[in-house]
């Protein structure tokens, strides 16, 4: 019936509902139904929905639901409720639907993600305790339920964090698959102290499936964490902010933390880019708008450099990702998302973190990548070359920029003496980033081949980046 309904119809359906959503959510078969009544909803018949599970006087007036506020605090500011009393009847509500098991549903995770806004120490630490195992798992596929998750394993303590990833034992592979779920992993990897613990139970079963991770745009995420932890480039601004959530109640960094009942009217204008309606610390690392990286709450007490140097050197993740990478260079280079695995790879981790110990891995990777650009030119084969294809082209351009130890594999294996023929399309891109390499060898390196190029017109280098002295 909702399904095939009309617009008006599926209002005049909903409607009736108010005044029983809560029973209904606590029911097995009834739940199924007001879930599904919820993602159908426009956002103002979800906010009727919503708005009888936070408090008894807005179940009773119906005029409350079309308030152009949504989070649960705007609300109770706007309406001056008692928090206290908002949250004593939400734990009435929350706690029968949780001991019956019935968490799969959406609009569960929208209610705890409000509940948990404003819940006290102890009512957030309970809600915590009791999504600590395998519970959590039938909750990360959607956006707030992967942000419960992410709240677990931050404020939970080191046994309630040792019972979620034991929860996650046997469905790593299928959670690192969804948009979601890969966010739980990236914050489990970043945040639980226990390596040895996540090794066996995440890093193993990763390392089982990598090429099928490494070409996955939600798969390669845990992996692309530990290699650059906290990239923009490999995480949208909704997913940082959802990296970055903490409850205010348990947050021990309290001073730094956004208190939306307090803040100023400037705070709560700047803080509409967030729309998550969460309490989030996020604090750049370099204070430039522009870092690709940011630096976000840490829940572990471990340094990060070390937990990140256990999980993915000493696990032998690192050494089998970059094996990996060199056996199918040429697929991860033609692959939109194996290419970013593959360059993170080879430029050896951010901080060099692979560069120490596996020192030969990276040069065999850079050798496999430089066999594949040296393959000759074929006119007539369907396949472009891996220099003349875009997204090919760009990835070995900014390692070319990046790490000289790959551009100097590639100019001696691949390019020295062949570069007239490489020097038109996008291919010149990749010749012409020798010259622009801020590394001196680098560029002395072409230097020699490039010039009589450029000064016969053959090679253009963008106009800003023309060496300083073309004699």
């Amino acid at each position: 019936m909702l399904d095939n309904a009309s617009k008006k119809q599926l209002a005049e359906f909903i409607s009736p509902l108010r005044g029983h959503v809560a029973s209904l959510l606590r029911h097995t078969v009834g739940s199924v139904v007001i879930e599904h009544a919820y993602q159908l909803g426009n956002a103002t018949k979800k906010q009727e929905l919503l708005m009888e599970l936070y408090s008894t006087e807005l179940q009773l007036f119906k005029d409350l639901a079309s308030m152009k506020e949504s989070r649960l605090v705007d609300v109770i500011s706007k309406l001056n409720l008692q928090k206290g009393s908002v949250s004593r009847y939400m734990a009435s509500v929350i706690q029968p639907i949780l001991e019956k098991g019935i968490v799969d549903h959406t609009i569960i995770h929208k209610v705890l993600i409000e509940y948990l806004s404003i819940a006290d120490k102890t009512s957030a630490a309970e809600i915590i305790q009791q999504f600590s195992g395998p519970l959590l798992v039938r909750m990360i596929h959607t956006r707030d339920g992967s942000r419960i998750g992410i709240l677990c394993v931050k404020h939970g303590s080191a046994k309630e964090r040792k019972k979620i990833v034991k929860g996650l034992k046997g469905t790593v592979g299928k959670t690192a698959h969804f948009q979601y779920g890969s966010l739980v992993l990236a914050c489990i990897v970043s945040t639980v102290d226990d390596t040895k613990l996540v090794a066996k139970t995440v890093i193993r079963e990763l390392q089982t499936i990598l090429k099928e991770l490494v070409l996955d745009k939600n798969g390669r995420r845990p992996l692309l964490q530990l290699l650059n932890p906290n990239c923009t480039r490999y995480f949208s601004p909704d997913e940082m902010a959802s990296l970055s959530l903490s409850i205010s109640s348990l947050n021990a960094m309290g001073e730094l933390e956004v208190n939306r009942e307090t803040k100023s009217l400037k705070d709560e204008e700047s803080s509409d880019k967030d729309n998550s309606g969460r309490d989030v610390t996020m604090a750049e690392a370099d204070g430039s708008a522009s870092s690709e990286t940011l630096q976000l709450v840490e829940g572990g007490k471990k340094d990060p450099s070390i937990r990140r140097q256990e999980l993915l050197v000493g696990s032998g993740l690192a050494k089998n990702l970059i094996d990996m990478c060199s056996e199918n260079a040429e697929e991860l280079l033609r692959s939109n998302f194996g290419k970013e695995v593959l360059y993170e790879a080879a430029t050896g981790g951010s901080g060099g973190i692979l560069q120490q110990t596996l020192g030969d891995e990276l040069n065999a990777l850079h050798e496999a990548i430089a066999s594949v650009a040296a393959e000759s030119k074929s006119e007539g084969s369907e396949k472009e070359h891996v220099l003349e294809n875009f997204h090919s082209s760009r990835t070995i351009r900014k390692l070319v920029l990046d790490n000289p130890a790959f551009a100097a594999t590639l100019w001696k294996k691949a390019l020295s003496g062949k570069c007239e023929q490489w020097a038109q399309g996008h291919s010149s891109k990749v010749i012409c980033a020798f010259l622009e390499s801020s590394d001196a060898m680098v560029s002395k390196l072409a230097k020699e081949e490039l010039q009589p190029l450029i000064n016969r017109g053959i090679l253009k280098l963008p106009e800003k980046k023309q060496p300083a002295n073309e004699g």
